[in-house]
């Protein structure tokens, strides 16, 4: 079953969260993933509020998790931690 990878984040240097971003695209896309949403305007009805939010389609939750294990993506990795504080998770999608 297909799964959403869903991240909420606030970006505290934004250069090298860049560089994050620059190399996340292409690992995300190389498991299967793809954009759905990608900081666009939400509106935030309970909990805390994130002014970055992300939203990919992976064609399961191995494929995501594979994903956020791969090399690829623990070197784009690297550049977020300590430029953001996020939230990450992979949820199925029932359909």
């Amino acid at each position: 079953m297909p799964a959403l990878w869903i991240a909420h984040v606030t970006v505290t240097d934004a250069e090298a969260y860049g560089k994050y971003a620059e190399l996340a695209g292409p690992a995300i896309a190389k498991h299967g993933g793809a954009f759905i949403a990608r900081g666009g305007r939400f509106v935030q009805l309970e909990g805390r509020e994130r002014p970055r939010n992300v939203v990919a389609r992976f064609p399961s939750v191995e494929a995501a998790v594979a994903c956020y294990e791969s090399p690829d993506y623990q070197a784009a990795l690297d550049h977020a931690r300590g430029a953001s504080e996020r939230e990450l998770m992979v949820v199925e999608i029932n359909e």
